[in-house]
C-alpha cells in the first residue's frame, strides 16, 4: 500500500490524537487478502501516559451488534431458519410488552421497531429486574427508524430462548469459533485498553451490559484487530453475504440486516455508498466492509478516556469514515 493512500486517514487520527479527541487508536485496512495495521498514540493518559500497543483489545460498545448478535441473526435469516416479518413472541414469547403482537424480527434487526427504551431507574436494577422490565417495553405503531440498544437486547434473548444457551455460548460456536476470532468475548482480555480513565480496566462502559453481562446482544463484546480482520475476511468468503447489500427497512430510512448502509459519502464513484456495510461503537470504534471490493476498515479507539462529547465525536468520526472511503476507492483504482 502507498504512501498517498495513507496519507489522508492517518493525518486525521494524528490531528485527532494531538487535539485529544482520543489519546490513541489502533486501525487496519484489509484489501482482497492484503491486511495493513497501524498503531499510534497512547492506551491512556491518566493516571499516567501508558504506549498503545498493536494487539491490545478493546471495548466495541455497539459495534458487538454485528459481531454477534447481528451475524448469528443473519445467518439464520439468509439459511430461511428464522423469518424477517415473523413476530418476535414466534420465537421469544417471554416478551409481553404493548405492541408484542405486531413487532416484527425486521423491525427489529432495521431499528424500526418503536419501542421506548425508557426504563425508570434502568442502571440500578438487577439482572432480572432489568431483563423482566426489558420484556415488557413497549412498541408503538410508529415503525420509524429510531436506534435503539433495546432492539439487539431482545434479539438476544431470542436467540438464547431458541438455543436453550447463555448469549456467550451461542457466539463463540456460531461466530467466533468458525470465524477464528480468538481473542472475542464479554469478558475482557487481560491485554486490554482501558475504555475510560474512570473506569476500571476491562469494566466495560456501557451501563445496562454491565447489568445483563454475557446475555447483553447490544454491546458488552471486547476484541483486537486481528480477530475483526478475522471477521472481516469471513464475512468476504461466503456469497450468501451479498444479500446484505440490499434495503431491508420498510420504510425511507435504507438498514441492511443488522449494518447500516453508508449513505452520503463524496467520491468519485457513484455506487459506492450503497456498497459499504458499516456499524459504529460508543467508545470509538467503527467497522466498515465492502463486499463487492472485498475490503474492510476497522478502527478502535477509547474516545470516552477523558471526556464523553458525542456530538463532536459524530462529526469527527464521520470526517474520518469520509477519508478512510476515499482512501480505499484509491487503493480500489489504482
Amino acid at each position: 500500500m502507498t504512501k498517498a493512500f495513507l496519507d489522508g486517514p492517518i493525518h486525521i487520527i494524528k490531528a485527532y490524537i494531538a487535539s485529544g479527541v482520543f489519546p490513541g487508536a489502533s486501525f487496519a485496512f484489509v484489501d482482497k487478502g492484503k491486511i495493513s495495521k497501524y498503531t499510534f498514540g497512547n492506551e491512556r493518559l491518566k493516571p499516567e501516559s501508558v504506549r498503545l500497543k498493536p494487539d491490545m483489545a478493546y471495548d466495541l460498545a455497539s459495534v458487538s451488534k454485528v459481531v454477534g448478535t447481528g451475524t448469528v441473526l443473519i445467518n439464520l435469516i439468509l439459511s430461511g431458519e428464522v423469518s424477517l416479518d415473523a413476530l418476535l413472541t414466534d420465537y421469544y414469547p417471554e416478551f409481553v410488552g404493548q405492541g408484542a403482537d405486531k413487532l416484527t424480527i425486521r423491525q427489529l434487526v432495521t431499528h424500526t421497531s418503536g419501542i421506548n427504551p425508557f426504563i425508570k431507574n434502568r442502571n440500578d436494577l438487577s439482572y432480572c429486574d432489568l431483563r423482566a422490565a426489558l420484556n415488557r417495553v413497549d412498541a408503538s405503531s410508529a415503525k420509524v427508524f429510531h436506534y435503539s440498544d433495546v432492539n439487539f437486547i431482545l434479539l438476544g434473548f431470542m436467540l438464547e430462548t431458541m438455543y436453550q444457551k447463555d448469549l456467550a455460548n451461542i457466539l463463540q460456536d456460531q461466530v467466533f469459533k468458525p470465524f477464528n476470532m480468538t481473542h472475542t468475548g464479554f469478558v475482557a482480555p487481560e491485554n486490554t485498553v482501558s475504555t475510560a480513565w474512570d473506569l476500571p480496566q476491562g469494566v466495560v462502559h456501557d451501563p445496562k451490559a454491565r447489568v445483563l453481562g454475557n446475555h447483553t446482544g447490544s454491546a458488552g463484546l471486547f476484541s483486537t484487530l486481528d480477530d475483526l480482520v478475522s471477521f472481516s475476511q469471513a464475512y468476504f468468503e461466503d456469497d450468501r453475504y451479498l444479500a446484505l447489500l440490499n434495503d431491508y427497512s420498510l420504510t425511507q430510512d435504507m438498514r441492511s440486516i443488522s449494518w447500516d448502509i453508508l449513505k452520503g459519502v463524496e467520491t468519485n464513484k457513484r455506487d459506492v455508498s450503497s456498497q459499504w456495510l458499516i456499524h459504529t461503537g460508543y467508545t470509538g470504534t467503527f467497522l466498515m466492509i465492502n463486499l463487492k471490493t472485498q475490503q474492510a476498515v476497522i478502527f478502535l479507539s477509547n474516545r470516552v478516556h477523558l471526556k464523553d462529547d458525542r456530538p463532536g465525536w459524530i462529526i469527527d468520526r464521520d470526517l474520518l469514515i469520509n477519508s478512510f472511503v476515499k482512501a480505499m476507492e484509491t487503493l480500489e483504482n489504482r
